[in-house]
């Protein structure tokens, strides 16, 4: 793949499973620390969301939790920044409906990249499905506002959730928005390959504490 990178692991999508955690500009601590919180805590995912980031300061990054992630086996993706994944050694990306398209993406990182794109209806579903991504971000699920100031679509809730998941099968999917530790395991109950956090994770008082219960909610709604 490029600096930084491992071999590479043609199994990378099928480990899509258990707890995707977001590293964001709302965070208060340095994002590296945040990083090997979320991976001593047993996060399977891990994505650098760091929009604002110059881009030399997010390809070191990218670089340093590369090599912290693939320490635990747990994937790195860089957010919209395909060129900054290629370059860090990073597992792949993830696009959102306004970003680079997943053509333009692939061509840049590769066929062993994994790509994932953000998805909120049935149409974006579908076209998502048809443009060869290696998973589907889906949600919200619940309300939140952790993307910005303003609040994103109505939250599409469990039931929503199960018909996306159902849609968007073979590929797996990434529920986002609004996933507490109190609700993980109806997320995972509901079919979902991972369930990513933002803010109750990078808000939280013990970071680690709290990715690992996620995890092992989240591995406990996939037994129940």
């Amino acid at each position: 793949m490029g600096y930084g990178a491992g071999p590479v692991r043609a199994d990378r999508p099928s480990r899509l499973h258990g707890l995707y955690a977001i590293v964001d500009e709302s965070a208060t601590r340095p994002p590296l620390d945040l990083v090997a919180a979320f991976l001593e805590g047993g996060a399977a995912v891990v994505q650098l969301r760091l929009k604002n980031a110059p881009t030399g300061d997010l390809f070191r990054l990218a670089v340093a939790a590369g090599t912290l992630c693939r320490t635990r086996g747990a994937l790195l993706l860089v957010n919209d920044r395909p060129d900054v994944a290629r370059a860090a050694g990073a597992d792949g990306v993830h696009l959102g409906q306004e970003d680079l398209p997943v053509k333009a993406a692939r061509e840049i990182l590769g066929g062993d990249a994994i790509i994932g794109v953000s998805t909120h209806s049935d149409a974006e579903i579908d076209a998502a499905v048809r443009s060869g991504v290696d998973y589907v971000g889906f949600g919200p699920i619940f309300a939140t506002r952790s993307k910005g100031a303003s609040p994103l679509p109505t939250p599409h809730g469990i039931g929503g959730l199960r018909r996306a998941v159902e849609r968007a099968r073979p590929l797996p999917v990434v529920a986002i928005g609004g996933i507490t530790a109190a609700r993980i395991a109806e997320v995972a109950g509901a079919g979902a390959a991972c369930a990513a956090a933002i803010a109750e994770l990078c808000a939280a008082p013990d970071p680690a504490a709290r990715a690992r219960e996620m995890s092992e909610a989240f591995r406990g709604g996939h037994r129940a």
